[in-house]
């Protein structure tokens, strides 16, 4: 894909690999459409990346992605100013030491990880078959690779939480998530792939303790780094027409055993759209 004029999407786009991803973008010439969370810093972030990169194609969409109400409010401001989306990156992510719900009473690493992305991609699904050839990248984690699916707890309601299990779990259900997408738009013109960035140093881990951002700094991979392969799977011709694959450093790689259980993933499709009222 030539990706010069191509509009594309990236949430959690004022910092880290989501940022990184952005100035990639817009350095391809590409039309670049932050979503973020808080108005200021979006600003900000927009400003810097149009001095950088000299492409005022740059626009700003105020979203909290753990609120099913301003997905949807999203969705119909960004329809009301494009016609086309050529590439979506569900990129926003949190890491939180505590457990806490969302505005709809969900899990937070639930709702962000799993729910936000699944119905942001589907109430785009329309403009991105529209506009095919097209992409959605969803970046997950190796952390993935240590977790399991407990459909009796998914929101992380009856067991100890734990910031890594609980973050693993959400980023093994995207992963499922990822793959049962990519079966159900065989056919469309619309690919999506998973990958994992690598470690990286990013405001993700700022509710850890002082110790573990100043080690991250320190031996971490850069957002820039991170953000190469959401990147080149946005824009490289080399992955057209690949389709429901995890890939790593632009490679694609196995992911988890647990991740190919094509029943949990319709199990959890179902659920997610339960959940957010999407009667797919």
């Amino acid at each position: 894909m030539n990706i010069e004029g191509k509009v594309c999407m990236i949430t959690g786009a004022n910092s880290g690999i989501g940022k990184a991803t952005a100035i990639g973008l817009a350095k391809l010439n590409a039309t670049v459409i932050m979503v973020c969370r808080n108005k200021d810093r979006g600003e900000k972030a927009k400003e810097e990346i149009i001095s950088l990169t000299r492409n005022k194609n740059i626009d700003l969409l105020i979203c909290d992605l753990s609120s099913q109400e301003q997905i949807r409010n999203l969705v119909v401001k960004f329809k009301e100013k494009y016609q086309n989306l050529h590439v979506l990156i569900n990129n926003a992510g949190i890491m939180l030491k505590k457990r806490k719900v969302s505005v709809d009473g969900n899990e937070m690493n639930f709702a962000v990880h799993l729910l936000g992305p699944f119905l942001l991609s589907n109430l785009l699904l329309d403009i991105l078959k529209k506009s095919a050839p097209s992409r959605i990248i969803n970046v997950a984690s190796a952390a993935h690779k240590r977790a399991k699916i407990d459909f009796d707890d998914l929101q992380s309601e009856n067991k100890k939480y734990s910031l890594f299990s609980v973050y693993g779990v959400s980023k093994l259900a995207e992963v499922l998530f990822t793959y049962e997408l990519s079966r159900k738009l065989e056919g469309t013109g619309v690919t999506v792939n998973a990958l994992h960035p690598g470690v990286v140093n990013t405001n993700l881990g700022r509710d850890m303790s002082k110790f573990n951002q100043w080690f991250g700094k320190v031996f971490f991979k850069s957002p820039k780094k991170g953000a190469e392969t959401s990147i080149y799977l946005a824009s490289s011709p080399e992955v057209e027409e690949i389709t429901g694959k995890y890939f790593v450093n632009k490679e694609p790689k196995l992911s988890s055993e647990e991740s190919y259980v094509e029943e949990d993933a319709k199990r959890l499709w179902e659920i997610c759209a339960e959940i957010t009222g999407l009667n797919i």
